[in-house]
């Protein structure tokens, strides 16, 4: 039956059960985690190899961070991507804009040249556009949804989820075999041309999007937008200087900068929550309370990403390092070990969205997190006893980080897709882009914990210590979730959203 048949029949084509628009936003998530993932998966190696194989020729304790800093600093300017996508250009431009920057980056680090200016400017150019794509597509998902059940979203952003991992699984399916040892900047035209398809295709699919994300939420007065314009000046101003102070001294180096990093992404999380219960206006009393709700979720969400996200760093060192790579019969990159997060979020993607669905809401958001912190804990016990292995100077099964990577995958199916859900429930109405940007804070605060951490931790307690170390961080932040599951209910309830859920009584209309 045709569009316009279905039009006439009363009904509208789906994609899967789901709104068309959906198609266009997986779709367009799929390239663009296609370049993202295309380029983590040879970073590392890029910066760790030799000057001779046309890397960077970059410790260890000194790539990971690095590494780490690149898969967590793409989020961190999710907020301020989220902002500007609520206040001057809507969700729909930002995520248009952002796609053209990410390409950019690619191909900066594409240009066939010595020396490592234009790579890091390209990684600058990702991190930058990211954070106007990133968080805005997430929205404009959830608005796909807008008066629909919770237990439907949730549904619908797993089936968004696993367009993210089919790109992620292409990208390192390609990318580090064409990257090969010493042909990086290929590589890294790869992940160009992947997120150049992704805006073809968002574009071709722009009418498919209906009303998602078409102009700012809360756009900016005119007043407003001279004071935001004096206060970007003085903040550039302000960095300009200071990064050139810290020049002069002699300590912005490579293992530097990542530490700063972190510092500032931390310190950007606490500010925002403090802003956002404090002076932020038009918020009312049950969004707040969901808001607090939101707090202990964020942080169980940091430990998660502390974790989950140091596949592109600290779980390819320790698979160059440690694991027999050749044990299948074929040479895997130890870049390509990433994959099989990819394969097992396509197979599990649909199970998972069907068990939340069978669950509906009594099984609530915390107890989802509890579980997938506490899985991807164990996940990390495993790898200490696999590192004990390999300090004994037998190397590792691939298989063994197939069961590693399964552990890994089934705690991201149970925060993940439910975060970014419950982020876009729990948005206060003029804020959703925002709040967007802070749930992508947590990868921007924990992935760089975990590259300092290594930094730190490794060469004084050594790397199986420093496995238990993190495994037992995640698996004290699950029980403590679980314990205060039920509380945290309650707040998500005073807003209407969760199993305890409670309706605010409108007020009574006011009299003369």
């Amino acid at each position: 039956m045709s569009h316009r048949e279905y039009r006439a029949a009363g009904r509208e084509p789906t994609f899967f059960g789901h709104p068309r628009g959906l198609a266009v936003l997986f779709g367009t998530e799929m390239w663009e985690r296609f370049s993202f993932y295309g380029l983590q998966g040879i970073l590392l190696t890029f910066l760790t190899a030799g000057v001779l194989q046309n890397g960077l020729g970059l410790e260890d304790t000194v790539a990971v961070p690095i590494a780490s800093l690149y898969s967590g600093a793409v989020y961190l300017t999710s907020l301020p991507g989220g902002w500007l996508a609520d206040r001057v250009l809507g969700a729909r431009r930002a995520v248009l804009i952002g796609g053209v920057v990410i390409m950019c980056g690619h191909i900066s680090m594409a240009i066939p040249v010595s020396g490592a200016g234009l790579v890091f400017f390209g990684l600058f150019l990702v991190v930058v556009g990211s954070g106007l794509l990133k968080p805005n597509i997430s929205v404009m998902v959830g608005r796909l949804y807008d008066g629909d059940s919770d237990a439907r979203r949730d549904a619908g952003f797993s089936v968004f989820y696993m367009g993210i991992n089919l790109g992620a699984f292409l990208g390192i399916l390609i990318t580090p075999y064409l990257a090969g040892e010493d042909r990086w900047h290929l590589g890294f035209g790869a992940a160009a041309v992947g997120m150049a398809l992704g805006l073809l295709w968002y574009v071709r699919g722009w009418p498919r999007l209906t009303h998602a994300g078409i102009g700012p939420s809360r756009p900016l007065a005119d007043a407003e937008r001279r004071k935001v314009a004096r206060i970007c000046a003085i903040a550039l101003a302000v960095a300009a200087v200071a990064i050139a102070i810290w020049a002069a001294t002699g300590t912005l180096t490579l293992a530097t900068v990542p530490t700063v990093v972190t510092i500032l992404s931390i310190a950007a999380a606490i500010w925002y929550f403090v802003y956002i219960f404090g002076e932020a206006k038009d918020v009312t009393a049950a969004e707040k309370a969901g808001l607090r709700a939101y707090v202990g979720l964020f942080i169980a969400s940091v430990v998660f990403w502390m974790l989950y996200l140091q596949m592109g760093s600290i779980l390819t060192a320790f698979a160059a390092n440690s694991v027999d790579l050749d044990s299948w019969g074929f040479h895997l990159p130890a870049g390509g070990v990433q994959n099989f997060n990819s394969i097992f979020i396509l197979v599990f993607s649909p199970v998972f969205g069907l068990i939340w669905l069978k669950a509906g809401e009594g099984f609530g958001t915390a107890y989802k997190f509890a579980l997938g912190v506490g899985i991807t804990g164990l996940s990390w016990v495993l790898l200490g006893l696999l590192q004990g292995s390999a300090d004994g100077g037998a190397l590792v099964a691939l298989g063994w980080m197939a069961v590693v990577y399964l552990l890994l995958t089934w705690g991201e199916l149970c925060v993940s897709p439910v975060g970014l859900s419950v982020t876009t429930q729990l948005a206060p109405a003029t804020l959703k882009g925002q709040l967007m940007g802070v749930w992508f804070l947590g990868p921007a605060v924990g992935t760089p914990l975990g590259g300092q951490a290594f930094a730190f931790l490794v060469p004084r307690v050594g790397e199986q210590a420093f496995f238990y170390i993190l495994a037992g961080i995640a698996i004290l932040t699950a029980v403590g979730l679980a314990v205060f599951g039920p509380a945290l209910h309650r707040l998500m309830g005073r807003g209407g959203h969760g199993p305890d859920a409670v309706m605010e009584t409108p007020p009574e209309p006011r009299t003369r």
